[in-house]
């Protein structure tokens, strides 16, 4: 979708550095801990505001935040592992928050262990946290309620093919 040029400029780049940070974030957290499709999907949709491929794009990866969600709970030791993982997170956020003096075994420098502080430890509470609530919303929704994928998929526009944002608005969607 094209700048309406109702917005400032500045405003802009700031919209346009905030989604390309979304992005990054989304992307590192998809191999590092954290909720990756969740960033990288509002980092898109920031960015699919001007950039029609970031648009394009956008569909694609909630389908894959969707379908994840749903075949997270689909068994109890698929539940079971995610509930510990994401408490260990909390777990390590703690511990990296405190940060504890470096083990005798560290080969670097103390000022490289641990590094970052609180900083990086809330993060990785907060990834803990987030982790747990959409756990429970996956379980709310898919395990123990009537939701299904093809349902969340037709309810949210989620063509196979992604049609461009113009397009769905011509044909009466609206996203979600």
């Amino acid at each position: 979708m094209a700048d309406t040029g109702n917005t400032s400029k500045a405003a802009r780049i700031g919209m346009e550095i905030l989604g390309w940070l979304l992005v990054a974030a989304g992307v590192a957290a998809l191999i590092l801990p954290g909720p990756g499709l969740l960033l990288l999907a509002l980092g898109l949709w920031v960015l699919a505001r001007n950039y029609e491929w970031a648009d394009r794009l956008l569909d694609p990866v909630k389908r894959a935040a969707y379908k994840g969600a749903a075949e997270g709970v689909k068994s109890w030791p698929r539940i079971l592992m995610s509930t510990v993982l994401a408490l260990g997170l909390i777990a390590v956020g703690v511990i990296w928050g405190i940060r504890p003096p470096a083990p005798s075994w560290w080969p670097l420098a103390e000022k490289w262990w641990l590094f970052g502080g609180w900083g990086t430890g809330v993060f990785l509470i907060a990834s803990g946290l987030l982790a747990l609530g959409l756990l429970g919303w996956s379980m709310k929704n898919f395990r123990y309620g009537t939701m299904t994928l093809d349902e969340v998929y037709r309810e949210r526009h989620l063509d196979e093919r992604p049609r461009r944002r113009d397009q769905r608005e011509q044909a009466g969607d609206h996203p979600a």
